[in-house]
């Protein structure tokens, strides 16, 4: 296995992309996993506060995630348990009218399968937004249909919605998501863990 976390950490690639944003900032990638690792969080991409803290899910989103998986924030970030492996590893920008940019496709082309190389004893994969699912569910078709659909996926394969505030309003209109899938995603968390 070659540990690509070093070039990773090094990665340009999309320094021009990044500056012609609205936001005009340089690559940051944040890398947030080793081989040991047995959960398998999928994400889309780092935010503007995880590019300029370096600590994936360090807002109130990462709050929200912690609580669907029952982990205290020691248990979260142990990179030896937990591997944060989003379909781009650095923030991607806002445009014009402050919206986040989607990941850039080159990033998972470049590294992602390299990465997901690196965590042979992953036994619990969280798929959280479009992308992430697109990558990873052959028969993918909408995040709400492959948010419903939890009991059709392989073993081990949670499609979540992203913890964001702005999923708030799809929370309170599918009651059944905290009702039938958390307690199911904590047994599972709980038993990798």
């Amino acid at each position: 296995m070659t540990d690509i976390r070093p070039d990773l950490r090094s990665c340009t690639l999309c320094a021009q992309r990044f500056t012609a944003t609205a936001t005009a900032h340089q690559p940051n990638p944040i890398v947030w996993f080793q081989p040991e690792a047995r959960i398998l969080i999928a994400g889309q991409a780092p935010g503007m506060r995880v590019h300029k803290t370096n600590i994936p899910f360090k807002d109130p989103s990462g709050d929200r995630l912690r609580g669907w998986l029952g982990l205290d924030e020691l248990a979260f970030y142990d990179r030896t348990r937990v591997a944060i492996v989003p379909m781009a590893f650095c923030f991607p920008g806002y445009n014009a009218k402050g919206s986040d940019l989607p990941p850039p496709p080159i990033c998972a082309k470049t590294w992602r399968a390299q990465a997901l190389a690196m965590l042979p004893d992953i036994r619990l994969t969280l798929l959280i937004g479009g992308h992430a699912m697109r990558y990873h569910l052959p028969n993918f078709t909408t995040v709400a249909q492959a948010v419903s659909d939890w009991h059709d996926h392989p073993k081990g394969v949670f499609a979540l919605p992203h913890p964001s505030w702005r999923n708030t309003g799809w929370l309170k209109k599918n009651p059944w998501f905290e009702a039938e899938v958390i307690p199911r995603l904590q047994t599972a968390v709980a038993e990798v863990m």
